[in-house]
């Protein structure tokens, strides 16, 4: 899978993408990340991706540079682009975007390429959510500076999905919101932590057993946590 990104600041990236499981991946070649500057695709001596709304407002972001982006990315023009594309996505992270969750990032496991645009300011022009974008993703109802945030929890959400990154597969298979659950309780070393006591059941090596009361342990969790998910 490749992922590009377009951001006016490339450099928020690197401390992500270069660690941990992100990095492993890419070692591993099961993901090649690109991070594009903005700037480069604007014309002009002064490099402006933004101007003032029209209408009176904020500075937004110009349709143009996202334009010129993603066709230097992909080798094409945007309109000679099928809308069915099977193999690409381009998506775009806004406030009225459709909410992530673990669902809906395992359905861009089936994507080659994703072009992920991160916009700041007041937004983008409308243009770009309307006949460039794919679909749009929100991370939560809440507002940030940007969506470069939002860009790199998409990444590490889905990188550790794809096949090979994590290398105990059922540990992936297991985690929070999987099965409309929240995990199940963890422990480990010391058995007796200042009388605190590991579950017994958990010390028996009856597997059986600990998957049962795993699952018992999860639905507790979340009906008193998270009720939500279980409707």
């Amino acid at each position: 899978m490749t992922i590009d990104v377009v951001t006016i600041f490339p450099r928020m990236f690197f401390p992500v993408l270069d660690e941990s499981i992100i990095k492993r991946a890419k070692a591993k070649g099961l993901v090649k990340i690109n991070v594009h500057d903005l700037r480069k695709f604007s014309q002009g001596k002064h490099k402006k991706v933004d101007a003032p709304a029209y209408g009176s407002g904020g500075m937004v972001f110009r349709p143009e540079p996202f334009f010129t982006a993603v066709e230097e990315i992909l080798g094409e023009p945007v309109r000679s682009r099928p809308k069915s594309q099977a193999l690409r996505r381009v998506i775009l992270f806004s406030p009225q975007g459709r909410r992530l969750d673990q669902k809906s990032v395992k359905k861009f496991l089936k994507y080659e390429q994703l072009i992920l645009l991160a916009p700041r300011y007041e937004g983008v022009d409308e243009r770009v959510h309307k006949y460039l974008a794919d679909e749009e993703i929100s991370i939560g109802d809440y507002v940030l500076s940007g969506g470069e945030l939002a860009a790199m929890v998409f990444i590490d959400c889905l990188t550790r999905l794809i096949p090979g990154v994590v290398s105990d597969s059922e540990s992936v298979k297991n985690e929070s919101f999987e099965n409309n659950l929240l995990d199940f309780p963890h422990y480990t070393r010391p058995e007796n932590f200042r009388g605190l006591k590991v579950p017994e059941v958990l010390l028996s090596g009856n597997h059986k057993k600990i998957k049962e009361w795993r699952l018992k342990q999860a639905v507790e969790i979340t009906k008193k946590k998270r009720p939500d998910l279980l409707k």
